[in-house]
């Protein structure tokens, strides 16, 4: 074998070893849901069996092999306790156990593939905002149970009310209290299906304000949840925008209070290689510090270079607002944005901070002449 294709298969060995899912992990994933979902058609399966078959074989191969090259390496590294133990090691161990304990136990070989849909798990901790849909169902657990409690007792209260007032007119549908708690969870999620109807003025007028309870208890859970991922998104941006802003050597004699002061004040902006951020002549609003990056000023014979720590646009919010030279990235950058009713408030605040802008102010000006 040779050593190019040694070093390829070490590679292959160490990425699957990490708990990430790799590109060969995704297409197994999706090629075996899929072959699994053909063996489900009957003329593809009686067709084409053995290709079918064959895929899925293959992904069942991928996942063991994968499975054990984590169980080894983190038998190695003294963390197998700690892995089998964890989501990920559950869901590794289902994925590649899953169809042969079933096939083991007797189950048909085509019965036994469907339970390759459980490979779509794995794909599960890459998902972009799950970690944070977490944080927000345990910071917002306790009102959500609330309304979850409410949502339980209208359920109850309106299945034993429907049963009081349509048991004799509908004992089919209503003759128990059981019976009618179909009613009662169709009613309150508005789904309604419409096989089982309150035919009673009394029975009606409940349904009534079942759905109207229904719409109530989904519109909490909807606010709950919507104002959770708002407070979240502020949380990271903060943070993110704390982490950009400590690194701007401008911002470095400041303070932890004032660092927050600004941090609430400024916005992000990730931006691409050779983009335009400032053209000459424009109204200026706002000036830039940039985090990440470089950009380039184009000045009057001269193209100058500012890179990170660096910052643009003041001199029209200094005196006149019209932008005087075109600026763009020269690679990716991260800028931190500062609006002009923000940029007075912290020159008021500040004044140290207008100090220095107004002096690299006059000095750019001079360099320009």
């Amino acid at each position: 074998m040779s050593k190019p294709l040694i070093s390829a298969l070490a590679q292959f060995v160490a990425a699957t070893a990490g708990r990430n899912m790799t590109k060969a992990a995704y297409v197994a994933v999706g090629v075996g849901v899929l072959s699994m979902v053909l063996l489900t058609v009957g003329p593809a399966y009686e067709t084409a069996p053995r290709w079918v078959d064959a895929l899925l074989w293959a992904c069942l191969a991928y996942f063991v092999f994968e499975w054990v090259v984590r169980l080894r390496h983190m038998r190695r590294t003294e963390r197998l306790a700690l892995y089998m133990s964890s989501s990920a090691g559950t869901v590794d161990a289902i994925g590649a156990l899953a169809v042969p304990v079933a096939l083991m136990l007797g189950v048909e070989l085509r019965t036994a593939w469907l339970l390759s849909v459980l490979w779509v798990l794995k794909v599960v901790p890459g998902i972009p905002g799950l970690r944070q849909l977490r944080r927000v169902l345990v910071l917002e657990s306790g009102p959500l149970v609330s309304v979850l409690v409410i949502f339980l007792m209208v359920v109850f209260l309106a299945s034993v009310a429907e049963y009081f007032l349509e048991r004799d007119v509908q004992p089919q549908t209503f003759g128990s209290v059981p019976a009618a708690l179909w009613w009662a969870v169709v009613t309150l999620t508005t789904t309604g299906y419409g096989d089982v109807v309150p035919v009673t003025p009394l029975g009606r007028m409940v349904a009534a304000l079942v759905m109207i309870s229904g719409l109530g208890v989904f519109g909490l859970w909807t606010g709950i949840l919507a104002t959770g991922f708002a407070a979240e998104t502020r949380r990271d941006n903060f943070l993110k925008t704390w982490e950009s802003v400590s690194k701007v050597p401008f911002f470095a004699a400041l303070g932890p209070a004032a660092i927050a002061d600004v941090t609430h004040m400024l916005r992000t902006m990730e931006l691409p290689a050779r983009t335009m951020i400032i053209r000459k002549g424009a109204q200026g609003d706002c000036m830039y510090f940039i985090a990440a990056g470089e950009v380039e000023v184009d000045l009057p014979g001269k193209k100058v270079q500012l890179g990170e720590g660096a910052f643009f646009g003041e001199m029209a919010l200094l005196g006149n607002n019209m932008r005087g030279a075109n600026v763009s990235t020269t690679k990716v950058s991260r800028l931190l944005v500062l609006d002009l009713v923000d940029f007075r408030v912290l020159m008021a605040r500040h004044p140290d901070l207008a100090e220095t802008i107004d002096a690299e102010a006059k000095r750019r000006t001079l360099e320009n002449k």
